[in-house]
């Protein structure tokens, strides 16, 4: 996996929306947040475009990327919203250009369809985090403070609020992979499907009951994709609440995973929560079942100077 360079001060970074239209007075405050930290900000055309339910049309959300990734001045670079729009991209995307122009690409949601290609093909590590806008509405300390394994590459643990699957072996490791389940589960059967043999697979979602939850998770053991996994991360499910009578989230997590004996956390803040802490995907974690834990490396490379 290839490390994307650490911000310093005075960088440039850039804005795009490769997925839905957000909202431009919430996105300038949010660029204000990063200036704040010592960044130059780029905002990019499909911020400022509203084509329907997306951030422009595909032409031009693609063009943001693509210039984003090609224009060395910029070290960052982070999505503006989510909504849905980043999986029609996928197919267009110049994934040489990106492994040739390694740099930070940050966003959570609709940008897992982005997270799971860029792995895939073109080996980038990328950082699950907090939007732009989300940034510009306000955000607690703890989600803030993310941004800085961005300049100071550092470790974190995570702590969730039990383990629904302990497993055998109390410390499991694996490269993380994953985000939003509706997203990731929407490209299985494409060749832009998510890869989970020998990984840690983070899932998260919002205003899904859990009979859905139940439904995407069958599909995903159907795909092969659970019995492949070495452990799994269900951070949150923010406002996924039955309407009618229904199993529990945990309960059915512990029936789907409980089979194929790998630990399985749950509720780490992380996703569409508060906090909804920044983490890098395409790292190596280490799960510890007795702690309830996941360790979590940097995901970014110092630059050396002289």
């Amino acid at each position: 996996m290839i490390y994307p360079h650490a911000l310093k001060q005075d960088d440039a970074v850039m804005i795009i929306a490769p997925s839905g239209p957000p909202t431009i007075e919430n996105v300038l405050k949010g660029a204000k947040v990063l200036e704040e930290m010592g960044l130059s900000v780029i905002i990019g055309k499909s911020v400022y475009e509203q084509y329907g339910y997306l951030a422009g049309n595909d032409r031009v959300r693609l063009h943001d990327i693509h210039e984003a990734f090609a224009n060395p001045e910029v070290k960052a670079i982070f999505c503006a919203r989510g909504g849905y729009g980043s999986a029609r991209l996928l197919p267009h995307i110049q994934y040489e250009l990106i492994q040739r122009n390694p740099k930070i690409f940050w966003g959570y949601s609709d940008i897992t369809a982005l997270h799971i290609a860029f792995s895939h093909y073109a080996g980038l590590i990328t950082f699950h985090g907090p939007m732009i806008e989300e940034l510009g509405k306000g955000v607690d300390s703890l989600s803030l403070s993310s941004f800085n394994q961005l300049f100071h590459p550092y470790s974190s643990i995570l702590s969730a609020s039990e383990c629904i699957v302990p497993a055998s072996n109390f410390a499991v490791t694996g490269t993380l992979i994953g985000g939003n389940l509706t997203v990731l589960t929407s490209t299985l059967g494409s060749p832009f499907e998510i890869n989970t043999n020998d990984k840690i697979l983070l899932l998260e979602d919002i205003g899904e009951e859990p009979y859905r939850i139940d439904r995407m998770l069958n599909q995903l053991r159907l795909s092969g994709k659970l019995s492949e996994s070495r452990g799994i991360i269900f951070t949150s499910c923010h406002d996924c609440i039955p309407s009618k009578p229904s199993q529990s989230l945990q309960k059915i997590l512990y029936e789907y995973f409980t089979p194929y004996n790998i630990p399985v956390l749950f509720d780490l803040p992380i996703g569409h929560i508060s906090p909804n802490i920044g983490i890098p995907l395409g790292v190596t974690v280490t799960i510890n079942t007795n702690k309830n834990t996941v360790t979590i490396p940097s995901g970014v490379a110092m630059v050396l100077t002289k």
